[in-house]
């Protein structure tokens, strides 16, 4: 099996400030996201730390939705969420670098995930964990590269 956790990085020429609020509008994942085609807030919220959204992932096979729980929200520095119940964790984190910004973007997936790999999948588990971890892993370095383009075509 894959690494179950994986981080990339990427310069962009835009203050930190500016790609914290790009990442942070998750209303526009499906503009970089390979996987995740849309999200909205519920009701109320704003993007703090303890706000829900919901996001949309389609592959070729499958779609699905999942419940996402903002845990890091300090602008200008990181924006973060958790997946279900505590499933899977991304983080962005961005760091001034020269005239821009080293945004990274990490994911882990967690061990309540993987428990519940096995409970829906059972003898498949090892497969398709292996099978969404590869996803992760390619689809950061699609992410942060549609992120940079976006940032600075501003």
């Amino acid at each position: 099996m894959s690494d179950l956790t994986h981080s990339e990085s990427i310069l962009i020429a835009a203050s930190p400030e500016a790609v914290y609020d790009l990442v942070s509008d998750i209303t526009r994942t499906g503009e970089w996201s390979p996987v995740c085609q849309e999200c909205w807030w519920d009701s109320g919220a704003t993007g703090a730390v303890g706000d829900l959204f919901t996001g949309r992932n389609v592959l070729p096979d499958r779609t699905w939705e999942t419940r996402c729980t903002v845990f890091a929200a300090d602008l200008g520095r990181e924006f973060g969420w958790l997946v279900g119940d505590s499933l899977v964790r991304w983080l962005y984190s961005m760091e001034a670098e020269g005239e821009g910004t080293r945004l990274t973007e990490a994911w882990e997936f967690l061990p309540n995930g993987i428990a519940l790999f096995h409970d829906r999948y059972g003898e498949d588990a090892e497969t398709q964990i292996a099978n969404r971890t590869e996803l992760a892993h390619r689809g950061i370095a699609e992410t942060l590269a549609a992120m940079k383009r976006i940032a600075e075509s501003r």
